[in-house]
């Protein structure tokens, strides 16, 4: 029987493979997600598919927001898939090909066909061949992840009716049923990860305002400086020609 791969291990591998510090406003974000991709790596039920990618990646973007510096981004990620023995390229190429199979869907026939979800065909493409995989897996593992590539595809199909509350929850419970899981679980981590790109969003706005006033504030000590600067070259020359008059 294998060990099975610890927390402690998952990290260890993950700042291995990115070796530079995180930036500490972002370190709780990133530890957590890996955490839980670890969490569902290990568990017996857990399978891959697109959707889940589609949340990994959704919530990297979303939670990485003005990340500084830029280019260490795609090295973290990269880790937090590695770490977990995955690629990055296959959450990315697999996230994008559902979304973009996503694009142009109109938001009536999607709710109409997750009522059959399990007549559909897997040749029906990654969409709904995902779709028909887990309605017919009764030990489908559910996850937050997964919950947030669901939210992604609709804001996809129909940005509208996303934002509309009660169209949301009523979308919402018609996915829940088609493919057999708890609407209330759905809807609740849904509700969380709405409320946390807030919050995230605010402390973006923050950020942003405390370094511009730190930008305006060096602005105007090196202004200060040079005029200091300025007025002393200016004072030995006045004062050699008031003693030649």
């Amino acid at each position: 029987m294998d060990n099975i791969r610890t927390v402690s291990d998952t990290k260890r591998k993950f700042y291995g493979y990115h070796t530079r510090p995180i930036n500490s406003i972002y370190r709780r974000f990133v530890e957590e997600l890996l955490v839980e991709m670890h969490l569902l790596s290990v568990n017996i039920d857990f399978r891959y598919d697109p959707i889940y990618a589609l949340g990994v990646v959704t919530s990297f973007q979303r939670f990485m927001q003005g990340y500084s510096p830029e280019s260490d981004k795609a090295s973290i990620f990269n880790g937090l898939c590695q770490a977990v023995d995955d690629s990055s390229d296959k959450y990315h190429q697999e996230a994008e090909a559902i979304l973009n199979e996503a694009k142009g869907l109109p938001i009536a026939d999607f709710k109409d066909k997750l009522t059959h979800v399990t007549d559909v065909q897997a040749g029906e493409g990654i969409l709904w061949g995902t779709f028909g995989s887990i309605a017919a897996n009764p030990k489908f593992k559910y996850s937050r992840l997964f919950a947030i590539g669901l939210y992604t595809l609709l804001m996809e199909i129909d940005a509208d009716l996303v934002k509309d509350e009660e169209k949301r929850t009523e979308t919402i419970t018609q996915i829940s049923e088609g493919l057999k899981f708890s609407s209330e679980k759905l809807q609740k981590d849904l509700d969380i990860y709405r409320g946390n790109l807030d919050k995230m969003q605010q402390l973006l706005t923050v950020i942003e305002d405390t370094l511009e006033a730190d930008r305006k504030k060096r602005a105007s000590t090196e202004a200060e400086k040079t005029a200091e600067l300025l007025e002393k070259k200016e004072t030995p020359e006045t004062q050699e020609s008031e003693t030649s008059n």
